[in-house]
């Protein structure tokens, strides 16, 4: 039988917990004994009742004897509408002790963009990226723990944190390799689904052997415990009875326990028989009954509580229970005699901003919350949103009351929730902003707002629900009171939702209409630009007859006076260089759509109301003429820009993406692979299978092929499913020609063949004849060079004269390379040489070194592989370098900078 310790009542919740205390004592000393070694991840599962709570205090406990710095904070059952409730208890405290200057020091950049979901800035009221706010909170926690080193954060209840948090704290566990701190989480089991319960289940994984599920007490710990509590002379079956009632459940005891010795009972045999209506009483409908004894005034200051949540201050509860402050403190004082209300420890945990009390166990809460009716429960949330307004913490706080006010026709409501909806989106909690929205079209809005409404509805769910979004934005558009400018921009937002939603053909159509719809001028002239965008971007076969010709018709008339016409000009640059038409006719369109040089206002990178496609199809324009310092100063400024607002989800990595073309174009490669995988990582975040996705996983792939680097190309290949079926919109480079060179550098001959054809197919249906986009004819005709001589000539030759057409260095260069690997003497020397001349004027370094290198081997010319050897080194080029130094061996000419017989490393 267990042994009764004299401190072993007051310690009641850690009985049969010696194995769990001594892995949180060495997971402290571990902390403590290295700042630099990694933190670590301890998660406590156990139902309502095991002792998680007081584990986490004993863990403070342990932490604050052993010098640590420590952070807590809990979820509540009624608080998980509140965004960032959670980690502002975390982080608050710490914040809040310092200067302004101080936090912004330790915050940095991310000052301004994780402050307002902190509540330490004000918001700036333009809509916060959610990844970009996760990033900051990151980033935040990230430059704390490092002053404040040995640090032990607590979180308990996490199965009812807000769903902000569990993002920032899965974000945040996925990166303690690099920090030293310690992160104890207790949960429940179950309880969470959805987004919640994925984040819950990250943290679990990085808590890998540390998740420790927790089991009720044994008989002998509960007897132990009885005696300790009401004296050793309890007997043996009543100590029994104590355990089958209670289940050994440590807080069912505690409570029960208390009741035998508060109510004098005998714990012997005679008296077992009272303990099950005992404990009855303890929870649930019993637990009511108990408070209803107390008094009407007791039960409605409880209730009050229970809707207050945390932070339960006396003058709060008074207004809300219509009581004189006299009686209110009258009633605290009797539900803390009767152990429903307590004053927080802040040993246990947090205590709210302006003290206040606090329920003795979440199940007491939730059982009286659970019994308010529920008429009276929505009345006294309306109630309590007065009060909240009143005291000046604003109606995004107060939303959370206001969700759970009955429906009834109440104009002011409507705005209030709209109102919080935009503070809701200007801290990054889009989902905060969706319940507000969903709520205040459940009053309902009156009709001449009602489409409003379904629009910034429709807004507000766009990045995290497309499918959704589809639906309030239609129904938007078919309720009266939308017109003008408010229709375009529904409109165009329902088309980006189908984009993102994978309906890129209906996004093409809804757009048709509603431009057929509209009467000659700006936002008809807008629709069609959007229609010939979306058209622009999709692989597929269906585009409207004679796009082309249309947009060059109507780009025609354009002369860049307004953003619409500029969008056309940026459109019909795109398609014009897509179909391989003459650069210099590419670059002028894209330069007319500037102003000064730069982007016109209206048309940055975070502006909405075009959108990132249409720079996007910009940059890559002048990618692709070999307009690189343009290509590169405007990518530059989207990622500077994304930065700065803190656009750390799709945007950044498209951003990224683009830049990585631009740099692998340039010859960058190494340059270009970092900015790539950089670009996958944040493509990961957003969701594998999109088409930025897809973007990020081509490039790194043809980026990895021009540095010689075959096998990564093809684990990355697999790792990432880069494969059919391609997605519904193009990506540069052709992810069909890049996945032909794939397999031929893998030796799979036959499969990059039949790759490189289907390319071609793919091509010719959309007309995209530009040899540098989509390069699989010069691939194709290299592979076929011994099988099918004859048609690789052609294919050579056809691949000469599109790049004629499109009159690039860049494209002329390499279609004279792949005539001079089909020829051999004097013939390919002379074609080389030719390639070497039209690609030293060529920005693409690394083009310009295989030239060189081939042109050196074709002549023997060990100065012309040596100056090929300079320049792969420079790129980056690992595969060139070792082709180039074979070549050398072959000739007998040590690389220049190497005397013979010296001890060569790889390149």
């Amino acid at each position: 039988m267990t042994e009764v310790r004299p401190a072993a009542a007051a310690s009641a919740s850690l009985w049969e917990r010696d194995e769990e205390v001594a892995a949180i004592r060495r997971a402290v000393e571990t902390l403590r004994a290295d700042r630099s070694s990694p933190g670590r991840v301890h998660v406590l599962r156990g139902e309502a009742g095991l002792g998680k709570t007081a584990l986490l205090a004993e863990t403070r406990r342990i932490a604050e004897a052993r010098g640590c710095t420590v952070w807590s904070a809990r979820g509540g059952e009624t608080l998980r509408s509140v965004p960032f409730h959670v980690v502002r208890q975390l982080l608050q405290p710490a914040l809040l002790s310092l200067h302004p200057e101080e936090a912004r020091e330790y915050l940095g950049d991310w000052y301004d963009i994780a402050g307002p979901a902190l509540g330490i800035v004000e918001p700036t009221g333009r809509q916060a990226d959610p990844q970009g706010v996760c990033d900051g909170l990151v980033a935040a926690v990230t430059g704390l723990a490092r002053r404040d080193w040995p640090l032990v954060l607590l979180v308990d209840d996490a199965h009812w944190a807000d769903q902000e948090t569990l993002r920032w704290l899965a974000a945040f566990v996925s990166r303690l390799d690099e920090l030293s701190v310690l992160v104890v989480v207790a949960r429940r089991p179950g309880e969470v689904r959805g987004d919640g319960a994925r984040h819950l289940d990250a943290v679990a994984e990085a808590a890998g052997a540390s998740v420790t599920s927790l089991s009720a007490l044994t008989p002998d710990a509960v007897a132990g415990l009885t005696r300790a509590t009401v004296g050793v002379h309890a007997d043996d079956p009543f100590c029994r009875e104590v355990w089958a009632v209670t289940g050994g459940n440590p807080y069912d005891t505690v409570e029960l326990l208390a009741k035998v010795r508060d109510g004098e009972l005998e714990p012997s045999e005679s008296s077992a028989t009272e303990l099950r209506p005992l404990n009855r009483r303890a929870r649930g409908g019993g637990l009511v009954d108990r408070l209803e004894e107390l008094g009407v005034d007791a039960t409605r200051f409880a209730m009050a509580a229970a809707i207050l949540g945390a932070g339960i201050r006396v003058d709060e509860v008074a207004r809300l229970a219509g009581m004189a402050r006299d009686d209110a403190e009258r009633c605290a004082d009797l539900l803390r005699d009767a152990r429903i209300l307590t004053d927080p420890d802040p040993a246990v945990g947090p205590v709210a901003e302006g003290g206040g009390l606090e329920f003795v166990h979440p199940l007491i809460a939730s059982a009286v919350y659970d019994s308010i009716p529920d008429s009276l429960c929505r009345a006294m949330h309306g109630i309590a949103a007065e009060v909240v307004l009143d005291g000046g913490r604003g109606v995004a706080a107060a939303s959370r009351h206001l969700l759970k006010v009955h429906p009834d026709d109440d104009e002011e409501l409507v705005e209030q929730l709209r109102e919080a909806a935009r503070e809701h989106l200007a801290v990054g909690a889009p989902d905060a902003a969706r319940r507000c929205l969903e709520r205040a079209l459940k009053e309902p809005p009156p009709p001449d707002t009602h489409a409003r409404v379904l629009f910034e509805l429709g807004c507000a769910t766009l990045l995290t629900a497309p499918a959704r979004t589809i639906g309030h934005l239609r129904e938007a558009l078919a309720t009266p009171g939308l017109a003008g400018a408010e229709r375009v921009d529904a409109v165009y937002r329902l088309s980006q939702a189908l984009l993102h939603n994978d309906q890129l053909e209906e996004a093409v159509r809804t757009v048709e209409a509603e431009a057929a719809r509209q009467p000659p001028g700006p936002a008809r002239m807008r629709l069609q630009a959007v229609q010939f965008m979306w058209e622009g971007i999709h692989a597929g076969e269906s585009a409207s007859p004679g796009r082309s010709e249309k947009l060059a018709a109507l780009a025609a008339t354009c002369t860049g006076r307004d953003n619409a016409e500029r969008a056309l000009l940026v459109l019909r640059g795109f398609d014009a260089m897509t179909h391989g038409e003459n650069a210099e006719i590419v670059v002028e369109l894209c330069d007319r759509a500037l102003v000064n040089g730069r982007l016109a206002p209206g048309l940055g990178w975070t502006d909405t109301e075009w959108g990132i496609e249409l720079l996007m199809m910009l940059s890559s324009a002048y990618v692709y003429t070999d307009r690189l310092d343009r290509a590169e100063s405007l990518l530059t400024e989207a990622l500077r820009t994304y930065e700065s607002a803190g656009w750390s989800g799709g945007h950044l990595a498209i951003a990224h993406t683009y830049l990585g073309l631009a740099h692998r174009r340039r010859g960058r490669l190494k340059d270009a692979e970092k900015s790539l995988r950089e670009a996958l990582r944040l493509a990961g975040r957003v969701g594998p299978g999109l088409p930025l996705y897809w973007s990020a996983t081509c490039n790194l792939i043809d980026t990895l092929l021009a540095r010689g680097h075959v096998d990564e190309a093809w684990r990355i290949a697999g790792e990432h499913g880069f494969a059919p079926p391609y997605p519904s919109t193009i990506v540069l480079p052709d992810p069909r020609s890049v996945r032909g060179r794939l397999l031929l550098a893998v030796g799979r001959a036959q499969e990059g063949v039949n790759e490189l054809e289907e390319a071609g197919k793919a091509a010719a249906v959309r007309g995209h004849h530009n040899p540098v986009m989509v390069p699989w004819a010069v691939d194709l005709a290299r592979a076929l060079a011994t099988e099918d001589p004859a048609r690789a000539a052609r294919l050579a030759s056809e691949a000469r004269r599109r790049a004629e057409r499109f009159g690039t260095d860049t494209a002329i260069g390499e279609a004279l390379r792949c005539a001079a690997a089909l020829e051999t003497g004097q013939r390919a020397a002379r074609l080389t040489a030719q390639a070497v001349a039209y690609l030293e004027s060529s920005p693409c370094q690394y083009e310009h070194a295989a030239a060189r290198i081939e042109h050196g081997i074709a002549t023997r010319s060990a100065a012309e592989l040596d100056r090929g050897l300079t320049l792969a080194r420079s790129c980056g080029a690992d595969g060139l370098v070792a082709q180039a130094r074979q070549a050398l061996d072959q000739q007998g000419a040590p690389p220049a900078g190497r005397v013979p017989g010296q001890v060569r490393g790889r390149g």
